[in-house]
């Protein structure tokens, strides 16, 4: 099997000489494959049973840790999605420095988490986090910020500072000791200078010079060189060229002091010169204090190179590496990632990323970023979508696997104009419907973006679960909301059924809300018109409650079963004292009673039900009195 990011994932226990069921899609992102693996027990009772092993996707969205990065990040790329109002020029580019500056805060503080939780299944995620920060900040330099010679110096020195932690504690470890001068690590200043920070390392030079006073001209002779080497700082407005001149003469200053043997009778100053002359050797030396290639990369430029542009790295970054690593060593998947982006190779960055690293989300987030800074518009890929749109479907697809970070996944997708919405209505009638409140809330995602699809199934789901728990009004509710006539009508009839068998309806007051939503279907319409005829009739508006029933026989969208409960129900209303229904309506009741014989004649059930029978003479007495009734109060009207 293979990790989204490429690297291979050995199976235990395949047992290859057997057919077996290999490869499977399973639930959630994930593959299933059929082993032999499983607890000792098991082997012993049944040898040949076979055992699945899961290989997931995105493991890492099961990190606690990482699922605060995911959700943190989240709004920083939302939040430069919706910036519109794009900037030109350098208010552009300080803008998009500070994204990418979020990005890495939100990166650090997860490797500080990282740190806290203090477990060793952590580890790994510490060392993986401070990868992906130190390229970012390096892409940050190189791509989004693309500081010109003098500045590009400065930020990359920053850049090694910030990445090389362990100085700050030996530095302190040295101050705080009795006589600093007489420290194991002393020494080690060194390594202040090949970070270019000459104040701190003049501080403990002069702690040399009040120890030990044989050494005092030669401490103040490096004091001043280490205090007059030329830095372009921002603030300047001094010119590459005059940059250049100073730097050349404080150069050949320190070079002087060299052949005149100033520091030779300390071996320890002599280096330190050596090194402010751009002595590859003397800096080689001292290796063991900078650990990695690209600070020596970085020492090399500082002394030999102050104004290097960051189009010309790429003449020094190889050779830095092939120098520090030597022939017998091969560079770490961390090591190219690092050359292509001081060769300034942006698809080979995030090609070797996609590699090294074990989930989406590094490569997505740059590649967006870099994207807006306009640095990834001619490289389409061959099956369709651009970068930057796949690498976040990628991400997005992995987030959707999981039960709540889907959530996040939405926007990914929304973003991705050419295949953003496919996906989404591929992923979102996979999420697991358990509750009824996560239901409403795809729904509604749904709804937003007019998934008139995806709603609809979503609501048939939900309805479906309602009838089997015998939730009557939510199946009802959740088949209107997918405009389901057939649906509707059958949860209609469920609703007579029990009106039948026990005299009441439940959920009254979604029936007598349904509005407009009761043209769903003509059995919808029947149910509402109904319980509206109860209520009329309980309101004591006999009248219009007679007018309503009479109306709904007469159209026949009530269930032929049903029909005689309607008849049923206006015996009530045959024997009020007043006349209710007109004699034109009373023959019009006798048509629908005479009708509902006929077709249950034959079936025989009239004749089977006793209870049926009585109904039926006692609607014929009632018709037949109330048509006497009727007649007599018509033909008083007619002669008044």
């Amino acid at each position: 099997s293979c990790r989204p990011c490429g690297r291979p994932e050995l199976i235990p226990e395949i047992n290859s000489d057997k057919k077996q069921l290999c490869f499977e899609w399973g639930p959630g992102e994930m593959l299933v494959c059929e082993t032999l693996f499983g607890s000792t027990e098991g082997k012993e009772k049944r040898p040949d049973c076979p055992y699945v092993y899961v290989v997931r996707k995105d493991l890492d969205i099961y990190s606690q840790t990482l699922r605060k990065l995911f959700n943190e990040s989240h709004g920083i790329f939302v939040g430069l999605q919706k910036d519109e109002k794009e900037k030109l020029g350098k208010s552009r580019t300080a803008q998009l420095v500070r994204v990418s500056k979020n990005y890495r805060s939100v990166i650090r503080a997860s490797m500080e988490d990282s740190h806290q939780l203090a477990s060793n299944v952590c580890f790994p995620q510490v060392s993986t986090l401070s990868a992906m920060e130190l390229i970012w900040n390096l892409c940050e330099i190189m791509f989004i910020e693309a500081a010109p010679a003098g500045s590009l110096l400065r930020h990359l020195l920053d850049w090694v500072r910030l990445h090389v932690c362990d100085v700050d504690n030996m530095l302190c470890d040295v101050l705080r000791s009795e006589s600093p001068a007489k420290h194991k690590n002393f020494w080690d200043l060194t390594i202040l200078v090949l970070q270019g920070r000459m104040d701190e390392a003049r501080q403990l030079l002069s702690k040399e010079a009040n120890t030990n006073p044989t050494s005092v001209g030669m401490c103040k002779i490096l004091d001043e060189l280490m205090k007059k080497m030329p830095v372009l700082c921002p603030s300047n407005t001094q010119t590459l060229t005059e940059m250049e001149l100073k730097w050349q003469h404080w150069h050949e200053a320190c070079e002087r002091f060299l052949k005149d043997g100033t520091f030779a009778s300390n071996p320890h100053m002599e280096t330190l010169c050596k090194i402010l002359v751009g002595d590859e050797s003397a800096i080689l030396e001292k290796k063991d204090l900078m650990t990695n290639w690209y600070h020596f990369l970085v020492t090399r430029l500082l002394y030999c190179h102050p104004t290097v542009k960051h189009v010309e790295l790429h003449l020094y970054a190889q050779s830095s590496m092939d120098l520090f690593l030597g022939a017998e060593s091969s560079p770490e998947p961390l090591d190219i990632i690092l050359l292509a982006a001081f060769e300034l190779d942006i698809h080979q960055v995030i090609k070797e990323c996609s590699i090294a690293l074990s989930n989406w989300w590094f490569v997505a987030h740059l590649t967006d970023l870099l994207d807006h800074c306009n640095l990834l518009q001619s490289h389409n890929l061959y099956f369709g979508s651009n970068m930057r749109e796949y690498l976040l479907l990628e991400y997005a697809s992995g987030l959707f696997s999981h039960h709540s970070l889907w959530q996040l996944a939405v926007d990914y997708f929304d973003h991705c104009p050419e295949f953003g919405r496919a996906y989404l209505e591929h992923h979102i009638e996979r999420i697991p419907l358990d509750t009824e409140h996560k239901a409403l809330k795809i729904l509604r995602i749904c709804e937003q973006r007019m998934m008139t699809e995806q709603v609809r199934s979503i609501c048939k789901i939900m309805a479906m679960k309602a009838v089997r728990n015998n939730r009557l009004g939510s199946a009802l509710s959740w088949s209107i909301r997918a405009k389901d006539a057939a649906f509707a009508t059958l949860i209609s009839d469920r609703f007579l059924k029990e009106y039948c068998e026990r005299g009441s309806f439940s959920d009254l007051d979604l029936i007598d809300n349904l509005g407009p939503s009761m043209l769903l279907s003509d059995r919808l319409t029947f149910l509402g018109k109904y319980r509206e005829f109860h209520r009329m009739y309980g309101e004591k508006r006999f009248c219009a409650a007679a007018k309503l029933l009479l109306t709904l026989m007469t159209a026949r969208i009530a269930p032929c079963s049903f029909w005689m409960t309607l008849l049923t129900d206006a015996l009530p209303l045959l024997e009020q004292k007043e006349v209710i229904f007109s004699a034109e309506q009373t023959y019009e009741l006798m048509k629908c009673l005479e009708d509902v014989m006929a077709a249950e004649s034959k079936n025989q059930k009239l004749q089977e039900d006793d209870a049926e029978t009585m109904k039926v003479e006692m609607l014929r007495i009632g018709l037949a009195r109330n048509l006497a009734r009727a007649i007599v109060k018509e033909g008083t009207l007619e002669e008044s």
